[in-house]
């Protein structure tokens, strides 16, 4: 049959991969047939037969022209094949060929790509599909980033909002009490002024705040500018890791996992020449280089250590105070075992520990446990601490501030004991108390404690405060010059820190409060003078300047 006619011809089917195409044949006779489309199922195929004769055609992908059925050549300008980039032709081996995607290629290059790749998707198709999925990872990605963004914005947005209310509140209530007496509002503002020499004493700038989940316990390394903190890691028994954190950078955070059984840290302490002290619920002493970020050395402890501290006269003596009352002495040349192990005046857990150096040049230790506060003397002949005088039935001690490096000024912080009911006593006298509301903890005291003589000292000023009834909480003393000091602690109705002149015990100043309870308190100071206040509690870590 003439190939100009239109027509076409079936020819035998061969295995190999199927797709359906349109074809769109044109012929130099219009006037006759005009165009036609026609459907087909195409097999793959190398050679073809060309009607009219028996001779062999092929059509190769490297022509340089394709022929027409009218024998002219295309012109340069017409559509060509998107896989050879060459002109196609209306018939033969090369003919134009629609599938149902709406692509067009030649029919010897689509069945050409059939037989090499095996794909029944058009080329066109599969690079769009790979973009596609390429972009909506890029997508998603982008989604879940500004999704954080907005959470964390949220947040900060709710802490400022939060402290200005706080602070709106706190003037008022300043102002408040100044009139209660009903004198005039001029004159206690003038008193109060004069009261307080503001030039001699601390005003907190607020460096940074840190979003911190978890952390519980905190250390300050001021010459560095670097904070260690420690709480569980996230999800689900998830075991205790550090995070350390730089002071002046907003993603200076980096995340340390600790040895193996090491268990919740309960206290750190920094030590000089790049070093920190952890003490663990795993019965471990553990030395930490704040260069390597690695435990360069680890004691086993006889129980679960609760406290722990450097020396200030020695960079080799360390302590740690046990959960069963205990005092270990190590000198981290010795690794075997402890240099001295001394015994408690109970079996009560020491929840804090403070090195120091009396006048005399020895050294002594100070401590905390349930019963008050103690002084060991780790030099001499004596086995088991003395507690402090006048500290007996106080309460229930829950911290102690020394002021460094002498320790002249204490302030042990006591809540008051558990009375159980009598048992003799009938159901009439016992009378019920109220409830205490959420977040205020219970109504504690605070003792300034002075030393008297070099290994003695004297009760002095007492103020009332808002104390845990569950934790141990931190507190610490600050030097302001002049021989003055502040007593610092995390106030449980204000969810903040609370400051107090000392010895007066005068409230000076409220620190931003947080969501949450107080759980650490630290001062620390470099030795170029740079001084530091950081509060910590489960959601942030706030950071202070200290002028």
């Amino acid at each position: 049959m003439p190939s100009g006619s239109g027509s076409r011809r079936r020819r035998p089917r061969r295995a190999g991969p199927r797709l359906t195409v349109v074809l769109v044949s044109s012929s130099s006779s219009d006037e006759e047939g005009g165009e036609e489309e026609e459907e087909e199922e195409e097999e793959s195929e190398g050679p073809r037969r060309r009607g009219g004769g028996g001779g062999e055609a092929r059509v190769s992908a490297t022509e340089g022209k394709a022929v027409v059925s009218g024998g002219e050549a295309e012109g340069p300008n017409l559509p060509s094949c998107p896989i050879c980039m060459l002109a196609w032709t209306a018939d033969g081996a090369h003919r134009v060929s629609c599938i149902p995607c709406g692509h067009v290629y030649g029919r010897y290059c689509l069945e050409r790509w059939l037989l090499q790749c095996g794909k029944k998707k058009a080329p066109q198709v599969l690079l769009l599909r790979e973009k596609n999925e390429s972009l909506e990872k890029q997508q998603a990605k982008l989604l879940e980033e500004i999704k954080e963004h907005k959470v964390l914005a949220q947040k900060r947005q709710i802490m400022l909002h939060q402290n200005v209310i706080y602070e709106s509140t706190s003037k008022k209530q300043k102002m408040t009490e100044l009139t209660s007496d009903g004198t005039p509002d001029a004159e206690p503002i003038a008193s109060l002024t004069e009261d307080i020499d503001h030039r001699n004493l601390c005003s907190f700038v607020l460096q940074n705040e840190f979003l911190v989940d978890g952390a519980r316990v905190m250390g300050i390394d001021a010459s560095s500018q670097v904070i260690l903190t420690s709480g569980r890691g996230p999800g689900v028994g998830a075991e205790h890791i550090l995070t350390k954190i730089s002071m002046f950078a907003r993603q200076g955070m980096q995340k340390i996992d600790l040895p193996p059984d090491t268990k919740a840290i309960r206290d750190i302490c920094i030590l000089p020449r790049g070093h920190a002290v952890f003490a663990s619920l795993g019965r471990k002493l553990s030395l930490f280089s704040m260069a390597t970020n690695n435990v360069v050395l680890q004691y086993n402890l006889p129980a679960p250590g609760w406290s722990c501290s450097g020396d200030h006269t020695s960079s080799t003596h360390l302590y740690t105070g046990l959960q069963n009352g205990m005092l270990l002495v190590f000198d981290i040349r010795q690794t075997s075992a402890p240099l001295h192990c001394m015994m408690g005046l109970s079996t009560h857990p020491v929840h804090t520990i403070r090195s120091a150096v009396d006048g005399s040049g020895s050294r002594k230790v100070f401590s905390a446990s349930s019963i008050g506060p103690c002084i060991w003397d780790v030099d001499g002949g004596e086995d088991r601490p003395n507690l402090l005088s006048g500290m007996e039935n106080q309460g229930v001690c829950i911290s102690l501030a020394c002021a460094p490096p002498s320790s002249d000024l204490l302030v042990a912080s006591y809540r008051p004991k558990v009375e159980l009911p009598d048992d003799s006593a009938t159901p009439q006298a016992i009378t019920p108390q109220s409830p205490a509301p959420t977040g205020s903890g219970k109504l504690g005291h605070h003792t300034l404690l002075r030393r008297a003589a070099t290994t003695s000292f004297a009760k002095d000023q007492t103020c009332s405060g808002n104390v845990s009834d569950l934790r141990m909480s931190k507190s610490a003393i600050i030097p302001c010059g002049g021989n003055q000091h502040l007593f610092a602690y995390g106030d449980e109705s204000l969810y903040g820190v609370r400051t107090w002149r000392l010895p007066s015990f005068q409230t000076y100043t409220d620190l931003r409060p947080h969501r949450q309870p107080i759980l650490d308190l630290r001062f620390a100071e470099s030795s170029t003078g740079e001084r530091y206040l950081g509060c910590l509690s489960a959601e942030k870590l706030q950071v202070f300047t200290v002028r």
